[in-house]
């Protein structure tokens, strides 16, 4: 592939070269995230054996390599087999240093889409969060009064009687108990950053989870021995894993599955903005269970407060996880099919100078 390095790796697009056997002979950074796997697993793979599209490309695209025109393929569903299929365009044109090779570029319009409306759907969660922080202090001390009256009540109450009070005091304490994770979100302090051993905060959230909610679950781990420090603070960064590994163990019928815990370095890896600029994000952390997966009417927006998946839940979970992988310079995503379920966090290790921004070429 003789294309100028700084144009090829610094396109946000995933782009490959095909040969005339439709393998794959080359690809940049962003399609090695695309497919999530290294240049060094994909070259030489049969492109079709990798990508599932939903279109018949093989004979448009042997056409086109013999006729040396471009096709181009739009609103088409594509997935890789590890991730669910997103809408996307796509565009194939001859290599003219190569007359048999074609390249491909994707173009994944629901993440751009997603990633476009990223800080104005922050925004207007920092605003809700904003209020409920405000409710919540001034709801908290009239429903103590309630839980004080109605204990008081049951001293003096026959048994039917005390039903009641009883359900009262539980609703109340509920409440109190949702509130006060309304101001924990609210209240969150900037994390202490420091060199962090991910593997030891991972193992700290597995002891915990296998003594506690994930007791009969079985914990898979695949860690990467040669992952270096990140950046960040450890309880934090724990009690993200913590989440994560509860809302797994929740979504498992009858709270038997398992949950692989995978870490893994990908030097490509940039959070990149529209602006041009970009974070440099290599430390990865997956949590992948194999359960119902997230629901369909919310799997987009589950990272928004009070949006849950479980009846009763309080959907503040995984929007604090979000608020504390923001904080850290980082970023977390998400997909979900029915059987798999994979929460990907991305880092900055701890000598990229606390993640500064870097230019992208």
């Amino acid at each position: 592939m003789e294309a100028p390095y700084d144009i090829w790796h610094s396109l946000p697009l995933p782009a490959l070269v095909l040969g005339a056997d439709d393998r794959i002979v080359a690809l940049n950074p962003a399609a090695e995230d695309f497919f999530n796997a290294s240049a060094k697993a994909l070259v030489g793979q049969p492109m079709w054996d990798k990508l599932a599209v939903d279109a018949p490309l093989e004979a448009a695209l042997a056409r086109a390599r013999e006729n040396g025109t471009p096709l181009y393929v739009n609103d088409v569903d594509v997935g890789t087999g590890t991730r669910p299929p997103v809408m996307c365009n796509l565009q194939m044109a001859p290599v003219q240093a190569h007359q048999d090779h074609m390249l491909l570029l994707i173009s994944a319009r629901e993440l751009g889409s997603r990633m476009s409306q990223n800080h104005t759907v922050k925004s207007a969660a920092k605003s809700a969060i904003g209020m409920a922080e405000m409710l919540a202090h001034e709801i908290k001390n009239p429903l103590a009064g309630i839980t004080g009256a109605a204990q008081l009540l049951s001293m003096n109450l026959s048994n039917g009687d005390l039903e009641l009070t009883d359900l009262i005091v539980g609703e109340t304490r509920r409440i109190l108990k949702l509130l006060s994770q309304v101001e924990q979100f609210g209240n969150l302090s900037p994390p202490d950053r420091q060199e962090v051993n991910l593997h030891d905060v991972l193992d700290r959230a597995r002891r915990s989870a296998q003594l506690g909610f994930g007791a009969s679950m079985k914990i898979i781990e695949e860690y990467d021995p040669s992952l270096p420090p990140a950046l960040g603070d450890p309880d934090q960064l724990l009690q993200v894993v913590l989440n994560l590994l509860k809302n797994a163990s929740e979504a498992a019928p009858e709270g038997k599955g398992t949950i692989r815990i995978r870490t893994y370095f990908e030097h490509s890896y940039r959070l990149r903005r529209s602006d041009g600029t970009g974070r440099s994000l290599p430390l990865q952390v997956e949590i992948i269970d194999d359960g119902p997966g997230l629901p369909a009417a919310i799997r987009d927006d589950i990272f928004d407060p009070f949006v849950s998946g479980r009846e009763n839940g309080t959907g503040l979970g995984l929007a604090l996880v979000s608020k504390i992988i923001e904080d850290h310079n980082g970023w977390v995503a998400v997909d979900s099919v029915p059987g798999r379920t994979r929460f990907r966090i991305s880092l900055p290790r701890a000598k990229d100078a606390g993640g500064a921004q870097l230019k992208e070429g």
